[in-house]
């Protein structure tokens, strides 16, 4: 189990950049999924990015491929989301989450992308593009 703590929102017009922190303790972190999710209100939650335990495998929603970059350092225990090009759309609660692995995963096993699949999550932090 890893406790997750996310920073880097704020308010930013559109076509800015946020980079969002996800900075981890406890055990384990190297054995963990890492993906981010975002929440809108009156919206369900849903996946922005992931990427697997290993870092050499990413997940992109479509909405955000080609504008987000989704990396981890496990020497650092950290989990970040560099975001460009934002939009009011992308205006959302953004989450940090871990998912356990089974130690039998492969080094390029793709990343869970589902919320449902995820163990541990951050508190959140709000993003909000407006001019």
């Amino acid at each position: 189990q890893v406790r997750l703590v996310e920073s880097g929102g704020g308010l930013v017009q559109p076509g800015g950049s946020l980079t969002l922190v996800c900075a981890a303790s406890g055990s384990g972190f190297g054995n963990y999924d890492m993906g981010w999710f975002r929440q809108a209100p009156g919206k369900e939650r849903d996946v922005v990015a992931a990427v697997n335990w290993s870092g050499s495998k990413t997940y992109y929603a479509d909405y955000n491929k080609g504008r987000f970059t989704i990396w981890r350092d496990n020497s650092r225990n950290t989990a970040s989301l560099q975001m460009n090009s934002l939009e009011p759309e992308d205006t959302a609660t953004y989450y940090c989450a871990g998912a356990q692995t089974a130690y039998g995963t492969t080094w390029y096993a793709p990343p869970k992308t589902i919320a449902n699949e995820y163990d541990d999550w951050g508190q959140g932090t709000q993003v909000t593009v407006s001019s």
